[in-house]
């Protein structure tokens, strides 16, 4: 809608709303995970690491987006290229972002806390706020998506359709189905979902997060018409590939879950009673309730 930059830079850069939006949507995400770490009654420490690795994990996140669209490219074109014109890809960002989290999680976890215990405990209480904060991110960063004109749909003369500099007319907009317009709105939707049952401290998140949005874009992606690259599966899209995968990983979640609270019970994910608070001079008590109450996996 509008691709141009709002701020211009002297060495002809400049910032426009597409970048606007992505930093929101990371900002609203950052705000989340404070709220609902508070609510869970998540330690400072953790707290505090966990926000620095998520700001470092957007940065390794963005890195790898570019680096698997540019993978894409090479699908499609035979060439490896990365330069300002590679593009990126959300599925790539939020995987190499989410490698990068679990890492700085898990080392950081260890030395705050001297053990592993903590770090394991917390960690599905994590991935359920995870799984609500990259919706809201996401959603952001579509309305972005919107502004800048990518990840549009077919030209349409329907009265859903929004002007758009496409790219395909030097500058002249095509009226398109947007669906960054639509994906926005199913992505905040399933965030309030994943918000209200985290802050009820009922269900597996992460999981439903995988799935919904991996069914959802799965579909989507047939109705979609900007270049997004080639994958080795002929018919499918490189992000339909990338779904089916992280929806299959949703699914073993779930059976995981079920496998083991079959054999160590459900206490097996309660927090540790007694563990060391950040201020060193409280004591967190059971951050769960008994097994046959609410728990938040």
């Amino acid at each position: 809608m509008y691709p141009y930059p709002l701020i211009r830079f002297s060495d002809g850069s400049g910032i426009s709303l597409y970048e606007i939006f992505m930093l929101v949507g990371v900002i609203a995400a950052m705000v989340l995970f404070s709220v609902l770490a508070e609510r869970r009654k998540m330690p400072g420490k953790l707290q505090n690491l966990i926000l620095i690795g998520i700001v470092i994990s957007v940065v390794v996140g963005y890195l790898f987006a570019v680096l698997f669209q540019a993978i894409y490219n090479a699908l499609e074109s035979g060439q490896f290229i990365i330069d300002e014109n590679t593009g990126a890809t959300f599925y790539g960002g939020l995987i190499g972002g989410a490698l990068c989290l679990i890492l700085i999680y898990f080392v950081g976890s260890r030395v705050l806390f001297h053990t592993n215990q903590i770090g394991e405990r917390w960690f599905p209480t994590l991935a359920n706020i995870a799984a609500a904060c990259v919706p809201l991110a996401h959603g952001f960063g579509r309305i972005g998506c919107l502004m800048a004109g990518c990840c549009h749909g077919a030209e349409t003369d329907a009265w859903y359709g929004i002007a758009m500099d496409i790219g395909s007319l030097d500058g002249e907009y095509v009226k398109v189905v947007p669906l960054q317009l639509f994906e926005a709105i199913f992505l905040f939707v399933l965030a309030a979902i994943l918000i209200v049952q985290i802050w009820r401290g009922k269900g597996l998140e992460a999981p439903v997060y995988l799935i919904g949005y991996g069914v959802w874009r799965f579909i989507i992606e047939f109705f979609r018409s900007d270049d997004r690259g080639a994958s080795f599966i002929p018919g499918l899209s490189p992000s339909q590939v990338t779904t089916i995968v992280l929806v299959l990983v949703g699914i073993a979640i779930y059976i995981g879950y079920f496998v083991i609270c079959s054999k160590k019970g459900r206490s097996y994910f309660t927090l540790p009673e007694n563990a060391e608070k950040d201020t060193g001079k409280e004591k967190m008590v059971s951050q769960e309730l008994k097994p046959s109450d609410k728990t938040d996996h």
